[in-house]
């Protein structure tokens, strides 16, 4: 993947590997804490918690809604429980599950959702979560994560320990630029301002943090002040930070690797419309399910670059 070499970031873990790592550190740490999983825990990296803690992990096989109903028995009776699947599985299979038996009792059990986006590449449409982060925000009481390099997705992970409640955390397969270093810290609910600007603001998160500042640094060329945001929190979000955005810069344009409806652009908008009007556009998947073929074919295919992004802005600086 060719995202954020323009502006010599250096490619680091996928973020599903950070979930992974975070998971069995937090394993030694919270003996409370159990792991459920839908017979894709070497993919998903909990096998890792697994190896360390087998007393504490249950594969329950190729059954997403079983899996939901098993995390949310062991969320009832006091345990704080993982419970992970590709996003595809775990958000669209089992929503009635989750719903019922996780968001409604509004237990302690933090879904994550690996493999999502279209940039899991060759497995194609059918394992490919596009609508996940739009379900899950659709959950009364659910917090909704998408982090943009490992050591944010880390420090995510860690957050959401002390969070009591139902949660969603979305981390993907490829490697992905690394934004950040292991002193970032997160809160959920705030924006991160990666880079400061005067003229538009990009709002992303996932791999399109990387996507905007590359967008940013090749519109520096042309005179142009670009703020980057990084919002992982899409739900609940920074209002503070989207209301300062458009006050300060009078133009948005937000980039999610997620469908058109329901993700980060239509939270944003939202506020906006409430708020603080101004102009926006959105780089996101459309209204389109994607197909095979490399990760940089596919972002680039379906209007998921950089250069995607730098076109939106011109749009609205240009006005």
């Amino acid at each position: 993947m060719n995202l954020g070499a323009a502006v010599g970031l250096k490619m680091g873990k996928p973020t599903r590997d950070a979930f992974g790592e975070a998971l069995r550190a937090l394993g030694a740490e919270h003996p409370e804490l159990f792991v459920v999983d839908g017979d894709v825990h070497n993919s998903t990296r909990t096998e890792w918690f697994a190896e360390d803690h087998p007393e504490r992990f249950f594969n329950v096989g190729i059954a997403e809604s079983n899996l939901v109903s098993v995390a949310s028995g062991l969320a009832a009776a006091g345990k704080t429980v993982v419970a992970a699947s590709f996003a595809a599985f775990l958000m669209c299979n089992a929503y009635d599950q989750i719903r019922m038996g996780i968001a409604f009792p509004h237990l302690n059990v933090k879904l994550v959702g690996s493999h999502a986006g279209i940039s899991i590449g060759e497995d194609g449409p059918s394992q490919m979560g596009i609508e996940d982060v739009a379900l899950a925000c659709a959950l009364p009481g659910m917090t909704v994560i998408v982090p943009s390099d490992e050591f944010q997705t880390r420090a995510a992970m860690r957050a959401l320990m002390s969070l009591d409640g139902p949660s969603y955390l979305r981390v993907g397969r490829p490697g992905v630029p690394i934004i950040y270093d292991d002193q970032v810290s997160f809160e959920i609910g705030k924006a991160i301002t990666v880079r400061q600007g005067t003229d538009i603001t990009f709002i992303a998160n996932g791999l399109m943090v990387a996507a905007a500042l590359e967008a940013a640094e090749e519109l520096s060329k042309e005179n142009i002040d670009a703020r980057v945001l990084d919002m992982p929190t899409v739900k609940p979000i920074d209002e503070e930070a989207i209301v300062a955005a458009s006050r300060e810069t009078g133009a948005i344009v937000v980039a999610e690797e997620h469908l058109h409806h329901g993700g980060l652009g239509s939270v944003v908008a939202m506020v906006l419309a409430r708020t603080e009007p101004c102009r926006t556009r959105f780089v996101d998947l459309k209204d389109t399910f994607a197909t095979s073929g490399s990760e940089d074919e596919l972002l680039e295919h379906f209007g998921l670059t950089g250069q995607d992004i730098v076109n939106a802005a011109r749009e609205l600086v240009s006005r």
